[in-house]
């Protein structure tokens, strides 16, 4: 790799962390290129560069945090016993992060404004597919009835998003995480923990 792309690759990397920081403090409504710039202490045709405008960069920051909370979940996940379990402490994990300032304001605040809800949403159903999977093992152990895979995983889906948006908004997302933890948990063992026919 030439110098120029090394230099090129570090100042893209650079602009969004400053981004990152300045999008978490301020929001996307109160965080303008010209902010950005004298932060990062690059010049606007640097940044136009690497970006069409602030809705790129926001895109470029939320992708970078959904990386980050990617692979803090999945690192969660990684000795779970089994698909349920897999899905509760992801799930918990995820209602936890939603008082990490920068996913507050980024993923669970501004995303839904910025790119639109159905984008939003269009993205976040994503997870659908893992749900759906650790509730076809539910499932099989006789804890859900089948039939019902598809629409828990909605609900499951949309019941973890709440709660988050619930911390997030908060006046102080601290002292509500672990009330919305408890009864995230709560949830999801009343759905999952007893075989269908001991409900």
């Amino acid at each position: 790799m030439n110098k120029n792309v090394e230099r090129g690759q570090a100042t893209r990397a650079h602009l969004v962390d400053v981004a990152t920081q300045l999008f978490a403090s301020h929001g996307y409504d109160g965080t303008s290129i010209e902010a950005v710039l004298a932060e990062a202490g690059v010049s606007r045709g640097s940044l136009y560069h690497h970006f069409a405008g602030k809705d790129a960069l926001f895109w470029a920051v939320l992708e970078g945090v959904a990386a980050r909370v990617g692979e803090q979940l999945t690192a969660l996940e990684r000795d779970a016993p089994d698909p349920v379990a897999a899905l509760r402490v992801g799930y918990l994990g995820w209602v936890r992060l939603a008082s990490d300032p920068v996913v507050q304001q980024t993923v669970l605040i501004d995303a839904p404004a910025v790119l639109g809800w159905q984008r939003w949403r269009e993205i976040d159903e994503q997870n659908l597919g893992w749900i759906k999977a650790a509730l076809t093992y539910a499932a099989d152990a006789g804890r859900i009835e089948r039939r019902h895979v598809d629409v828990f995983a909605h609900i499951v889906l949309a019941a973890a998003n709440e709660v988050a948006l619930k911390v997030a908004r908060a006046d102080d997302p601290a002292a509500m995480l672990p009330d919305a933890e408890s009864a995230f948990a709560e949830f999801l063992d009343r759905l999952l923990a007893s075989p269908v026919g001991d409900q």
